[in-house]
């Protein structure tokens, strides 16, 4: 099974873009969801089209297929902003929320380490809340 690798980026005016790193397809849209959507309609316009014309395209696209996505800390962290505040990040991450906020707003960049520390925050996090039963 390929693998395909997409990284999902906000823009200014709130928008996402996904695009894949190494094939041709991209999406937008309001949201995340919605920008991936956008991606799979275009690769699945990409080959309808094809077909119809004669024209030949990857033989991955015939198959099944992965899409790996990779999305920037500011990004995430402006998405969930209200859902995942500095303060709990940091209670996950070790991180100080200041510092949370400053990587939120584009004032600084993680180093390696602190995205490591805030990727295995959110994983924390995700897995708790998937092994809640609520009754």
């Amino acid at each position: 099974m390929k693998t395909i690798e997409a990284k999902i980026e906000r823009a200014t005016d709130g928008t996402f873009s996904v695009y894949c790193l190494e094939e041709m397809f991209s999406g937008v849209g309001d949201t995340i969801e919605e920008a991936k959507e956008d991606m799979q309609a275009q690769i699945e316009f990409y080959v309808e089209h094809c077909k119809e014309e004669g024209k030949a395209y990857p033989d991955w696209l015939d198959e099944n297929y992965r899409i790996e996505y990779q999305l920037d800390v500011p990004s995430i962290l402006q998405y969930y902003e209200g859902v995942i505040t500095p303060a709990a990040l940091g209670r996950l991450s070790g991180i100080n929320p200041k510092q949370i906020w400053s990587y939120a707003h584009g004032k600084s960049k993680p180093r390696p380490a602190q995205l490591e520390k805030i990727q295995t925050g959110l994983r924390k996090l995700a897995a708790e809340l998937s092994a809640i039963s609520l009754l």
